[in-house]
């Protein structure tokens, strides 16, 4: 059998430096095409980074290798408990210390009610509202309200002054302090019977005396004391209040009742107003012009001369024109308090009666 033999177009030259420069191949050119051989991939080497290359070396590379920035990850609750160290088996043994408990006793023998020995209110202790109600109170009652240039320009509704200057340069009992005497409505209304109806409310708060009727205010006046203050310029406290009303009737005091002396049928049994203090006095009604419903003198204004100069100030202004004596039994009060009493026999001299309100 006769082979073809295939006549090379390329020349030897080349032949041998091809076979120099590549790689023998795995397996014979196949002697059936004409076309040369593939030539094969050359298998490169791996790029290395810089750092590996100087592995071998004792040379520190010109630039650090980048680093890749991570996320800053939130420790979750697992993790936390995972990084708390384990505790040994000695701190395992130790006995956990527990809270000393306070044994608590309910005493009812004990009374929550308190009474204040400035303003004599009774509140009761750990209730938040009565405590505020009598901090309140208690301030009112040493020092009074205040009265300042609000309360002036309200004095002028219409055309009308409602506030009347009745005295101005009051000299005080032992003191220098000069004050001034008003007097206004007692159902006057705006920021005056706002500062009236607060004042008032001291007032019935500080005696336990009700409140005073619509029909009562309607036929009253408010007689104020002012007192300037030292610290504030045109600012004044109200330190004193007198309010006296209209009225017909009232029953004369009467010493009280003997038990060893015999009364005859003829004689009017004494009615008694405050059997405390002795007060009695004679149901039989007499005309009378004017009553003193509340009288009021903060605490630490008392025992200058205030109450009395109020008195005086609506004896003689409150009817115009007709001054009234407390002597003769033309004034009268309305179930006054131990202070009052004291207050009314020395003012009054014996001849002030006592009325129903």
């Amino acid at each position: 059998m006769n082979t073809t033999r295939v006549h090379r177009t390329y020349s030897s030259r080349k032949r041998q430096h091809a076979q120099t420069t590549l790689p023998t191949p795995s397996s014979p050119p196949s002697t059936l095409s004409s076309s040369p051989p593939a030539t094969p991939l050359i298998a490169r080497p791996s790029k290395r980074s810089l750092s590996e290359l100087l592995k071998g070396e004792n040379v520190e590379p010109f630039f650090p290798p980048l680093k890749r920035v991570k996320a800053l990850q939130k420790p979750t609750a697992a993790a936390s408990v995972k990084s708390k160290p384990k505790t040994t088996s000695k701190s395992k043994a130790q006995p956990k210390t527990q809270k000393t408990l306070t044994q608590l006793h309910f005493n009812i023998d004990q009374s929550i009610l308190r009474t204040c020995s400035l303003c004599d209110l009774t509140y009761t202790k750990g209730a938040p509202d009565d405590e505020e109600l009598h901090r309140a109170h208690c301030l009112r009652v040493r020092q009074g309200l205040e009265w300042g240039r609000e309360e002036e320009k309200d004095r002028i509704k219409g055309s009308e002054n409602v506030v009347k200057d009745i005295a101005t340069d009051i000299k005080l009992k032992g003191s220098k302090k000069k004050g001034r005497i008003i007097c206004l409505p007692a159902d006057v209304g705006g920021k005056l019977g706002t500062k009236l109806g607060a004042l008032l409310h001291t007032i019935n708060l500080s005696l336990s005396a009700p409140e005073l009727s619509a029909s009562t205010l309607k036929s009253s006046k408010a007689y104020l004391f002012l007192l300037p203050q030292e610290t504030q310029t045109h600012r004044e406290r109200i330190v004193g209040c007198v309010i006296a009303q209209h009225i017909s009737t009232a029953m004369e005091i009467v010493p009280p009742p003997s038990t060893d002396s015999v009364e005859s049928s003829d004689t009017p049994i004494a009615v008694p107003v405050d059997t405390s203090t002795g007060l009695f006095c004679s149901p039989t009604p007499l005309p009378t012009a004017m009553g003193i419903s509340r009288l009021f003198v903060s605490s630490s204004h008392r025992r200058l001369g205030i109450a009395k100069a109020l008195l005086d100030a609506a004896a003689a202004t409150f009817i115009h024109g007709c001054p009234l004596d407390p002597a003769s039994g033309q004034i009268a009060f309305t179930q006054p308090t131990s202070l009052g009493q004291a207050v009314m026999k020395s003012w009054g001299k014996g001849g002030v009666r006592v009325y129903e309100e």
